[in-house]
């Protein structure tokens, strides 16, 4: 899978016509790529992306985990961050990325830390997902009051 993923990514055609597994497998790995910021990613973080993905898109917590597997994968073997931001951004609608930030917060402040290398991916997420700096602000207080 992490192979054909990525070389699906990478290529120089439209991305409107990649399949929805394709935007599952990018946000799997931007989750697990903000769990990882800090140089840690225990136990507890593997938890909370299993149950984003388990509500997000209405499947077990087994399922969830593969899923997340998948998304350690493909994260493992990218370069930087680029090939899962255009992916989620060329299928995602505005308002469902709104939601990915939200659910990329809850990864980043699971272990109550802001860790300022999960500051400066957040940074560079929200950007290349084209969204504001306010969005991001609005969804990290919204997930902070939860």
């Amino acid at each position: 899978m992490p192979a054909g993923f990525l070389k699906r990514l990478l290529s120089t055609a439209s991305h409107a016509n990649l399949p929805p597994e394709d935007a599952r497998t990018a946000i799997a790995a931007v989750l697990v790529m903000a769990a990882r910021a800090d140089d840690s990613y225990d136990a507890g973080e593997r938890e909370v992306i299993d149950r984003i993905l388990a509500e997000r898109y209405n499947m077990s917590l087994d399922d969830a985990a593969l899923l997340r597997a998948e998304g350690e994968a493909v994260e493992a073997e990218a370069i930087d961050l680029y090939q899962f931001t255009r992916a989620i951004k060329q299928v995602v609608p505005l308002e469902d990325r709104i939601a990915v930030v939200e659910a990329l917060w809850r990864v980043v402040l699971a272990d109550n830390v802001r860790d300022p290398y999960e500051d400066a991916l957040m940074r560079q997420l929200v950007d290349r997902l084209g969204l504001s700096p306010m969005q991001s602000a609005l969804a990290r207080q919204k997930v902070s009051q939860e």
